[in-house]
């Protein structure tokens, strides 16, 4: 067991990367504090994690040993992450790791020009500011420790560009330098940030995943060809798997990784390499 004694924290979990993250973490010993927003946000144009999906994984994790408490919580408000910090120290008393998965896609597919600015600060406040205000009401308790593992799920596109994803690209750069930044300020806490970088997962119907989809769709790429376009774009010649990111988000948060922080990890088939 990897994560024996570790109670990690994890956004984004009713589903996705979120959901695959959580199983793997139970497989390996940890309890859980599972966060989504639980309800759709008007201005994203597909549907976010439910309650019922984020019960769903709170299952999976219990029938693996987890000890699971879950949290509906819109990460773009301060005041949400910070009774989410509360109720999980109330319920296990200290936080080990906090994975920053929350995120969204869409809206995107437009050109700088074209984007809203309403549409911007969505992206900007879910997929960057979301991380910061997690960040701010776990941290502080991390430090007090001297112990904690900060894991930031970041994007290709936090380390290179899209053509008509500029939103996205901002804020996964933007995710990117916040997790550099902090790294050095917390690393004479002990306290490690590291950020994760897919590249293109597939959307696995068993943690029901719908972000590369997603993406597809925002390119008006057709869901019947969209797995074979992107997998076109891979050198390994297949698709990134949910467990593959999930597997390097537990090294990442164990103790084989003790001296890894401020660094940025690529699960993306050798996409970067190019």
């Amino acid at each position: 067991m990897l994560l024996d004694d570790v109670t990690a924290v994890i956004t984004g979990a009713a589903r996705g990367l979120g959901r695959s993250c959580a199983v793997r973490f139970a497989e390996e010993g940890a309890d859980l504090v599972l966060v989504d927003v639980g309800d759709d946000i008007d201005e994203v144009p597909y549907p976010l994690g439910s309650e019922s999906q984020l019960a769903h994984t709170a299952d999976l994790c219990r029938r693996r040993g987890a000890a699971v408490l879950t949290e509906t919580a819109d990460v773009r408000s301060l005041t949400a992450c910070e009774a989410v910090a509360a109720r999980a120290f109330d319920r296990f008393g200290s936080v080990h790791v906090l994975v920053n998965g929350a995120g969204i896609a869409a809206p995107s597919g437009k050109a700088v020009h074209e984007i809203g600015g309403d549409e911007w600060r969505l992206m900007i406040d879910t997929d960057l500011s979301g991380a910061w205000h997690m960040m701010k009401a776990f941290a502080p308790a991390m430090a007090a420790r001297r112990a904690g593992s900060i894991i930031n799920v970041a994007s290709t596109a936090g380390l290179v560009g899209y053509r008509n994803f500029a939103g996205y690209v901002a804020a996964k750069h933007g995710l990117v330098g916040l997790t550099k930044a902090a790294a050095l300020d917390y690393a004479p806490f002990r306290v490690r940030v590291n950020a994760l970088c897919p590249g293109s997962v597939r959307d696995d119907p068993l943690v029901e995943g719908r972000m590369l989809a997603e993406i597809a769709r925002s390119l008006e790429v057709a869901v019947e060809e969209h797995e074979e376009i992107f997998t076109q774009a891979q050198p390994m010649n297949r698709l990134i798997e949910p467990d593959d990111v999930a597997a390097a988000a537990v090294w990442l948060a164990g103790r084989d990784s003790t001296q890894v922080t401020g660094t940025t990890l690529a699960v993306d088939g050798g996409f970067l390499a190019k």
